[in-house]
Parts: C-alpha cells; structure tokens; sequence
C-alpha cells in the first residue's frame, strides 16, 4: 500500500486574496479555482513551484467558528513547512516582496531556516534541508 497526502487545508477569508498572496507574492502555481454550486464555495488549490508534494487548498472560513481559526490553527505553533532548494534566492525575494520574517536565517542540523508569517499570521518554516535526502524523508 502507498499512501500520501495530497491537500492540507488552510482557513482563509476570501478566496481573491489569499490567491493574490499565494500566487502572486510566493510565487505559487494555480492548480485549480473552480466553483462548488451546491456550497456555495470555490474549490481553490495552489502549490509552490515545482512542487511534488502535497498541495495547499484555500478553504474560505463559512461560519464563525472556522473565521476563529484564521492566522491561528496550530495555536501559535509554526503551522507549514516550506522546503526549498535555493533559500538564500527565495529569502531575499521573500523579502523583497514584504514577506515579514518572525525569525532571522538559522544554521540548523537539519538545514537552514528561517520564520515568516503570511498576512493572517499563520507561522510557516522556509527551509532549505542539508540534503535531498532529508527532503525525500519529510
């Protein structure tokens, strides 16, 4: 048997936005953006460039208890794991776009990190493991 994930789910509140955020400042792909009549909702899906791993569906908040959770689903906790292959080349331009790093570049045993907090506040690593090794085991 084989097994992986392929979508986590990330509470936001518009849809437009978080895919101008996504697509246009990070740099995602748009993988889909279609409209689910029966709910009312768009099924949006995005994925970081060359990516092989698990996609990130854009799930806009549709009660209160859902908009509760935006910025804060893991409870303050780093929430994504954004792996690169060239960090010093996606920092900067990170940067430049006015990414807000929590967390300044770290030399890690595992790679190199460093913090940055979307516009909701949600916590992500931006990580350049040591090895494509560490990176095929994530």
């Amino acid at each position: 048997m084989k097994q992986s994930i392929g979508l986590v789910s990330l509470v936001i509140p518009e849809y437009d936005e978080a895919i101008a955020f996504f697509v246009g400042v990070l740099g995602f792909t748009l993988i889909e953006d279609s409209f689910v009549p029966a709910q009312n909702k768009r099924w949006v899906v995005v994925a970081p460039p060359g990516s092989a791993g698990a996609n990130l569906l854009l799930a806009r908040a549709s009660n209160p208890e859902q908009s509760s959770r935006i910025g804060n689903q893991t409870g303050g906790r780093v929430f994504l794991f954004l792996y690169t292959d060239d960090f010093a080349s996606d920092f900067r331009r990170y940067k430049e776009q006015g990414i807000t790093f929590v967390r300044e570049p770290k030399n890690e045993s595992y790679g190199t990190v460093a913090v940055f907090r979307d516009p909701w506040g949600n916590l992500w690593d931006l990580v350049q493991p040591r090895s494509h090794e560490a990176n095929d085991d994530a």
